[in-house]
């Protein structure tokens, strides 16, 4: 089982953040290893969504589709995944924090076909690959002239 769950604070109201990080058509532009996301279902975003993602991870392309679990625009978004080499689950957390806007990001899963050692090694590299992507996302919302301005 992997766990992994950071956190950043953004200088922009929660709503900002969240409409921005929580529009998966935004993925690509903040996380790093995000390439391509396509509806399967139509738009709005809501619970019972779902959306194909394509990434690469580890120099390997990972195709797989999120059904969006939970949704609660301004405060948590939910979505799992069960197909794949890496059934996961990713939660966004959004929370005022004075002016600002504290966003947590969290991954679960259980890496299937791995063993134990595997997925003790995959955990401080998503750590890393998820400080990265949040990092990114405070950059383009906090920009002057950026998404977020």
């Amino acid at each position: 089982m992997v766990d992994v769950q950071v956190e950043t604070v953004i200088n922009r109201p929660r709503n900002v953040v969240a409409d921005y990080a929580g529009n998966p058509d935004n993925a690509p532009e903040w996380y790093a290893n995000i390439k391509r996301v396509s509806w399967e279902t139509e738009p709005p975003l809501r619970q019972g969504s779902r959306l194909a993602f394509s990434a690469n991870f580890l120099g390997r392309t990972l195709d797989y589709t999120y059904e969006f679990v939970e949704f609660v625009p301004g405060e948590l978004l939910v979505m799992r995944t069960s197909q794949g080499p890496f059934p996961m689950q990713t939660t966004y957390r959004w929370e005022d924090l004075g002016a600002g806007t504290r966003m947590t990001l969290r991954n679960t899963g259980t890496p299937a076909g791995f063993s134990k050692l595997a997925a003790l090694v995959m955990a401080p590299m998503m750590k890393s690959a998820m400080t990265k992507d949040l990092k990114r996302l405070r950059e383009i919302l906090e920009a002057p002239t950026g998404t977020g301005a």
